[in-house]
């Protein structure tokens, strides 16, 4: 079993910075992608930054590329986008999302959400 607990959302003003945070406990260390996800109202959720477990590989949705950064606490395990120059259309509820595999079974944890609104 995994948990996590997002953090650090709000109002912001465009332009400005804000910075999640996401604690993962549990099962962590059988993780293999730690991602952020978004998603607005009636929308579909969408990926927004990616890391491996491992930090080699990062990904990162085209529209924040630049602008955010994805990274990782190894000792405290905690996930956190650092998001930058914020507009209007980064508004949207964000998810932490871990997947991983497990006893040979896949497993894939979301957070309950954090909300994000830039006012323009």
């Amino acid at each position: 079993q995994v948990q996590l607990v997002e953090s650090g959302g709000g109002l912001v003003q465009a332009g400005k910075s804000l910075t999640l945070s996401c604690a993962a406990s549990g099962s962590v260390n059988r993780a293999v992608l730690w991602s952020w996800y978004r998603q607005v109202p009636g929308g579909e959720r969408e990926l927004v930054a990616r890391v491996s477990t491992d930090g080699a590989t990062t990904r990162y949705q085209e529209s924040v590329l630049g602008r955010f950064t994805i990274s990782r606490d190894r000792a405290r395990n905690i996930l956190s986008l650092q998001m930058t120059r914020l507009k209007s259309e980064d508004t949207a509820v964000y998810y932490c999302n871990l997947k991983g595999r497990n006893l040979g079974a896949d497993f894939d944890y979301w957070g309950r959400g954090t909300q994000v609104t830039v006012a323009s």
